[in-house]
């Protein structure tokens, strides 16, 4: 592991408008610079650079990050891999990692470096092998679509990759997935099959979908897991697919390689498929980060009804406000490939735009018919109970509730009630809280998480009041909060001794509240307020929270006192209303300055 101190370092060196001005024309837009997004066709600029705040956003798209987040989107680099090259830009030296580390780094190409040798290989074999050749032009591709995805072929033999490697008893090729040691034999694990390269993000070669050119069984056949290889976490063609995504602002996920490629082939770039396996959070975590929209479409049958309602409940617990899901089933008997072949691409662009929103799906998937009776209506109730469990609070988990209840005939509180998801309300409720309502409060919480993410050196300022206000409190913003001041405080590069925002947003990339917070830099960098008018924001919310939880004491003890009429209940209303009256006037003081 690189240490978090150098990549703060790095990025307090590496000035980002340098980093982006390489690959993007900008020009001064007021604090920011402007230009054309690298992410997205557009004719009007909305590409935002921040210098001050070492940060770029897209008001188009929705692409922002740091200097290290913008190599990795634009160059499809992993994380290390623009580390790398960002200190090689600044003249730094990236700390050697621990032997451990270095020896998985260094398996890890060696790895990937046999799997493109062996996809090499595959590609010449199909050049030579008329039954393949002729087997791909009957299912309608072209020479040009081939080449797309690199396929290739495996001869029908035990042991053809020995032509390949020096080497044939390395052991790495089995690691690799390649070959198969079975007592004291080794041979090859595809034989006579079309091959379809698995390629990461970045590009590399990871593993191999392989089909029989005839009947043979099984049809299909996958890499097994290995260390550059996870069924789970890979999408097939997701690197091919990564300009079209963009530029068409949608991914749609199919079943199979072959949908993939003959989508691809009918105009619909955008295309990929799971590998194998179920469509897993992971998967749609990766699309999200991409494009804001993600379309999933099978085929009409029970697997295609299951792989949606699994697809279903992979995304509920990902997905943001701000990003949407859709769902289409194709008619009985159709697969995309089929549809498009018997009525062109048109067609299926169609069905697309029928495409169920996913708050309409959720509904139709778990009722399976008619909501005809009330057990049909209960029994709804119950399948929808741990999906909207596995939600995070929010907008998508409310509409949801709401059209459950609708469907279900019950009053959204009831539902609420059930799932366990209502707020418990005081038996009696103080006055002076009923005139300070929750959203004001949550208000002023969120303007002070805005100000710290955007100007990380507040957190040190007021980091006593954090942890007044907010420390312990269950509330998901006060944890936020304690998380963002937590994560600035922690870091302090030496190239500047301040922490800038971009470097912040890379501390906290893993944070389950990563998407919200990116949320609120954007509309913050919009606005563009400088760290003067940034400090009095807080200290001035800061003042009002105070007085706002002193009121509630206040009115606490008040209540206390008219219930108890003791003199130590007298004295504690006295000592809560002084304290009451030091915040008001301190609260004014901040408001007037």
């Amino acid at each position: 592991m690189i240490p978090q101190s150098f990549i703060q370092d790095l990025l307090a060196r590496a000035d980002i408008a340098d980093v982006v001005g390489r690959y993007v024309q900008l020009k001064k837009a007021g604090q920011n610079l402007l230009g054309l997004c690298p992410f997205h066709g557009e004719k009007t600029p909305s590409f935002t650079v921040s210098p001050s705040k070492q940060f770029f956003h897209c008001f188009g798209c929705g692409a922002h990050g740091s200097a290290i987040g913008f190599l990795m989107e634009h160059r499809g680099l992993g994380y290390v891999e623009a580390i790398r090259d960002l200190a090689q830009m600044v003249g730094m030296q990236v700390p050697e990692e621990p032997s451990g580390a270095a020896e998985a780094h260094s398996k890890t190409r060696a790895l990937t470096e046999m799997l493109a040798q062996a996809a090499d290989f595959y590609r010449k074999q199909l050049k030579v092998s008329e039954a393949a050749v002729q087997y791909l032009k009957a299912r309608g591709l072209t020479g040009q679509t081939a080449a797309r995805f690199g396929l290739g072929y495996s001869p029908d033999a035990w042991q053809p990759l020995r032509g390949a490697f020096e080497d044939y008893d390395d052991p790495r090729l089995g690691e690799a997935g390649l070959v198969i040691s079975d007592e004291g034999k080794r041979y090859d694990r595809f034989r006579g099959r079309i091959m379809f390269p698995i390629r990461n993000p970045r590009g590399q070669v990871i593993g191999f979908g392989a089909r029989t050119l005839g009947a043979g069984e099984p049809k299909y056949l996958n890499s097994p897991e290995t260390p550059v290889f996870r069924k789970g976490q890979e999408l097939y063609g997701l690197h091919e697919a990564r300009d079209a995504i963009r530029q068409s602002g949608r991914a749609i996920v199919v079943e199979g390689y072959m949908d993939v490629i003959q989508l691809s082939q009918a105009g619909f770039g955008e295309a990929v498929a799971a590998l194998g396996t179920a469509i897993t959070g992971a998967h749609v975590s990766a699309l999200l980060r991409v494009t804001d929209h993600v379309v999933f479409a099978f085929d009409g049958d029970a697997a295609g009804r299951k792989a949606a309602r699994r697809a279903l409940e992979a995304t509920l617990p990902v997905i943001a406000d701000t990003k949407r899901a859709s769902f289409l089933l194709l008619p009985e008997g159709e697969d995309p490939d089929s549809l498009i072949k018997a009525q062109g691409s048109h067609a299926f662009e169609t069905e697309l735009a029928h495409a169920l929103p996913l708050s309409q799906f959720f509904i139709r998937a778990l009722s399976g018919g008619p909501l005809a009776t009330a057990e049909d209506r209960a029994a709804l109730v119950a399948a929808a109970k741990p999906l909207l469990l596995s939600m995070a609070p929010g907008a998508m988990r409310s509409q949801l509730l709401r059209e459950l209840a609708a469907a279900a005939r019950m009053p959204a509180e009831d539902i609420e009630a059930l799932f366990g998801l209502r707020r418990s309300r005081p038996g009696r409720p103080a006055p002076l809280a009923r005139r300070t309502p929750h959203m004001e409060v949550d208000d002023l919480k969120r303007r002070v998480l805005q100000q710290l993410l955007v100007h990380p050196q507040l957190a040190h300022e007021f980091g006593d009041a954090v942890s007044e206000e907010h420390a312990g409190r269950e509330e998901p913003v006060d944890r936020e909060i304690v998380e963002v001041s937590e994560a600035a405080r922690s870091q302090t590069p030496a190239a500047t001794g301040a922490l800038s925002h971009g470097a912040l947003m890379e501390l906290l990339t893993d944070s389950e509240h990563a998407i919200e917070y990116r949320a609120l830099a954007a509309q913050e960098m919009e606005l563009e307020t400088d760290v003067e008018t940034a400090r009095q924001i807080v200290e001035e919310a800061f003042a009002k929270l105070r007085l706002r939880r002193l009121e509630r004491l206040r009115a606490e003890r008040l209540d206390a006192y008219q219930q108890d009429l003791s003199a130590e209940a007298l004295e504690a209303y006295r000592t809560a209303d002084q304290a009451y009256l030091r915040a008001r006037a301190a609260a004014s003081d901040s408001a007037n300055r």
